[in-house]
């Protein structure tokens, strides 16, 4: 009786891997790319970004960074920038390359050289995909 249990118990745990097997094969074998983790780390984390501010080349503080956006299939890289109002009421969000945008030398913001408060409230508001 015992041998027949463990036969069916072996004979179950194959067809269940056999099944499970075959709804993880689906499409071409992927490979995983490695990275330089040590230049990783030496980054800029979303986290620190999101809630920086944003100053021009005179040093003047015109917006801060509300979002970072990856773009689905160009993978560009956006920052969202809240511009104007007060205390979060009455203010635009407007879209950025994040290329344009160089650290501070303290790191604790961002430059968006030739830009203005003006420059930026004239860019076309940005608003979320629903």
């Amino acid at each position: 009786m015992k041998t027949r249990s463990l036969i069916t118990a072996a004979a179950g745990a194959v067809f269940l891997l056999s099944a499970a097997g075959s709804a993880f094969a689906q499409g071409a074998p992927q490979t995983l790319a490695s990275l330089d983790v040590k230049a990783v780390a030496t980054g800029y984390r979303s986290s620190k970004i999101v809630g920086s501010a944003v100053r021009n080349d005179a040093d003047q503080r015109i917006g801060k960074i509300n979002d970072v956006i990856i773009g689905r299939n160009d993978r560009a890289l956006v920052a969202v920038v809240s511009v104007g109002g007060f205390l979060g009421v009455g203010n635009k969000l407007v879209a950025v390359p994040y290329d344009q945008l160089r650290p501070t030398p303290d790191n604790k913001g961002f430059v968006l050289a030739g830009a203005s408060k003006d420059a930026l409230k004239s860019l076309p508001a940005f608003s979320y995909a629903k």
